[in-house]
């Protein structure tokens, strides 16, 4: 044998750890913001569309 002893529990837990990490970033990356963020973004546009119209000129 060579090398020193590893523990089997806890090295599956790592990989399954970095697995789901990878996972995670994957989704993140193909699903873009988080839901506050997106919230946050369509509250800002909302508004902004609000004060435009409310600059507009009655003739």
């Amino acid at each position: 044998m060579s090398g020193k002893p590893i523990n089997l529990k806890r090295a599956r837990k790592s990989a399954a750890r970095a697995e789901a990490a990878r996972k995670g970033d994957e989704n993140a990356a193909r699903h873009g913001q988080t839901k506050p963020a997106r919230d946050l973004h369509a509250a800002r546009a909302a508004k902004a569309a609000r004060d435009h119209d409310g600059h507009k000129r009655d003739d």
